[in-house]
């Protein structure tokens, strides 16, 4: 049976309308979309089934709808009355119309939504605001729109003023007071407030609704925390982050975008984390002014908007630099990094390369080169071991990280370089130093850690690359242990090759390592390139607090590892004929 408006009861409402054009092409949209959509219908699905926990309620995903599309948009030569465009919908109706079986409450506690610039962000994050505030039935809530400024938490804000002001009858269920920006919502006795940096006077707060408006530009993920830890009693609460992509690769918002693809890829799982992520394919012609609507929705219904891209396009591919980051990251809505130092380009690439089930016990009795880098006293040092190894007819390697700190500097590290060492100990990546009164680094603990691992897994050390710098009280012990070993002194003429060689290494895909080693995948973004007059590079960072030692630990095992002539050793051949040998007998049984 049809509806009015052409839906199809049930099965056509308004949301999985459109997930389906996404799905039969009939809208254009990216991969991430497409994935995002996919996984709607199969959680439609899935609600079949008494094990699965969420249904989808069509008349709350059509009733939030319906109210935003009762709003009037003021700003202009005249009002308009709001049509949603499909992909707003899509993101509305899901938000609201999944919920809990038998209780009713809201399915989806945490939102991200990535679009490019000029895509309605703040309108979606103003309609939510106002309907959560006095028509969600939910009394005495707490609703704020934070940034990282004020400037910046008053435009989500300014937008509700606006739909409030449009419309006389809509004013009459709230009082606005712009000098402390609240809005009073007379309904529900609920509240509406924008907040900045200010982060102490949210703590303790139960949110409703937590809006946090263009997430890429916050430092650290403070202010997310401090909402998410506000919702955990509530049990219908949302935080809600709609933005751009950024610049800064290490920021909480990239993090969070990383870990939604991987949900949306299925190598994550979360239920409760909506997403919707507008962004090209890898392989797109960035210049295609077709392939730009997957980044930008908006432009599939309206041409001129696409027209007035294509001159902003031409500059920015024949100015390259700054303005060609800037229309990658805002209007393609693509992760960039705001440097053209950058080491690793594509931090994506890397993460792609990082394994998990593969660890040192694969490349037990194989050949390795170690890398040490040490600190100048009380900071982080670190060690790398690369294998290289035989992958059919191509050469590849497997790199190993671990870092070490002082005891006594551990917290000080945490807030100084704004990361998170403390989780990097407790996953097994940084090794904490009690020794030396826990100030200083002790170089015998480091060295202590590298025999056990030759012991433990009969590695094969064809050679120690040390940094010289801060090495004297290091060499004595270093030479005891009895492996050839290598000064590297850190210049660009010396490691110029070494850099370029990993590089390309990463770019072809032929280098593995832990992916879980975040401490490694920091440092490896952190990591940008100097050149000397002849051109050669070498890896260095920005500034202090972007640590980078375990990168240039790599690069120091990799002055020699990309010199190696692969044979298999005798150790490395006992263990893959007992290997092979284990599996024979275990077939036979």
């Amino acid at each position: 049976m049809n509806t009015a408006d052409g839906r199809i009861d049930g099965s056509q409402d308004r949301a999985t309308e459109y997930a389906h054009d996404v799905l039969s092409g009939k809208l254009i949209a990216g991969e991430a979309v497409r994935m995002a959509c996919k996984r709607h219908m199969n959680d439609l699905e899935k609600s079949k089934q008494a094990s699965f926990r969420y249904y989808f309620d069509v008349e709350e995903a059509e009733r939030i709808i319906d109210f935003a599309e009762t709003l009037t948009i003021a700003e202009g030569e005249e009002q308009q009355q709001i049509t949603c465009y499909p992909f707003q919908r899509f993101i509305l109706g899901s938000l609201n119309g999944w919920r809990i079986k038998d209780k009713g409450y809201r399915r989806f506690r945490t939102s991200y939504v990535q679009l490019g610039r000029q895509n309605g962000k703040s309108f979606l994050n103003g309609i939510l605001a106002a309907y959560y505030g006095n028509f969600d039935s939910y009394k005495y809530g707490q609703i704020y729109c934070t940034a990282t400024k004020k400037d910046q938490a008053v435009i989500v804000f300014n937008e509700i003023v606006k739909f409030i002001r449009a419309d006389s009858e809509l004013d009459e269920c709230f009082a606005i007071h712009e000098h402390n920006s609240t809005i009073d919502c007379l309904n529900t006795h609920s509240v509406i407030r924008a907040l900045s940096g200010d982060t102490k006077s949210i703590d303790g707060f139960r949110p409703l609704l937590g809006i946090v408006d263009e997430y890429h530009a916050h430092r650290n993920n403070q202010m997310y925390k401090l909402l998410e830890g506000g919702i955990k009693k509530m049990k219908s609460a949302l935080i809600s982050v709609i933005t751009t992509a950024g610049f800064d690769l290490k920021s909480p918002c990239c993090k969070l975008y990383e870990n939604c693809m991987n949900i949306l890829k299925g190598v994550s799982e979360n239920d409760t984390q909506f997403i919707y992520i507008a962004q090209m394919d890898e392989k797109d012609d960035l210049w295609n002014p077709q392939n730009w609507i997957k980044a930008n929705p908006i432009l599939q219904y309206d041409s001129d908007a696409t027209q007035n891209m294509i001159p902003i396009a031409n500059t920015a591919r024949e100015m390259g630099g700054e303005d060609l980051r800037d229309f990658l990251v805002k209007q393609l809505n693509q992760w960039v990094q705001f440097s053209n130092r950058q080491y690793i380009k594509d931090i994506a690439l890397w993460h792609r390369l990082g394994v998990r089930k593969r660890g040192l016990e694969a490349f037990k009795g194989r050949k390795c080169y170690v890398g040490v880098d040490l600190s100048s006293g009380g900071d982080l040092t670190s060690i790398a071991l690369v294998f290289p190894y035989m992958d059919g007819d191509t050469k590849k390697y497997y790199v190993y990280s671990h870092s070490f700190i002082p005891s006594s500097r551990v917290q000080e590290h945490i807030k100084t370089d704004n990361a998170p060492y403390d989780i990097w100990i407790n996953d097994g990546y940084c090794t904490v130093t009690e020794t030396l009164g826990g100030i200083k680094t002790d170089y015998k603990y480091i060295l202590s850690h590298l025999k056990k691992l030759i012991q433990k897994y009969e590695l094969s050390v064809q050679m120690i690359c040390y940094d010289p710098h801060n090495a004297s009280a290091f060499l004595g012990d270093l030479e005891s242990m009895g492996y050839d070993s290598l000064s590297v002194t850190q210049s660009a003429k010396n490691l110029n090759d070494a850099t370029v060689d990993f590089r390309l290494e990463i770019d072809a895909g032929n280098v593995e390592f832990d992916g879980g080693n975040g401490l490694l995948t920091w440092s490896m973004a952190n990591a940008k390139t100097i050149s000397n007059s002849f051109g050669e590079i070498k890896i260095d960072k920005d500034i202090s607090v972007d640590r980078i030692d375990a990168c240039d630990a790599v690069v120091d095992a990799w002055v020699m590892a990309m010199k190696d002539e692969y044979r298999v050793g005798a150790n490395e051949f006992a263990n893959d004929w007992l290997a092979m040998a284990e599996k024979y007998k275990t077939e036979r049984r």
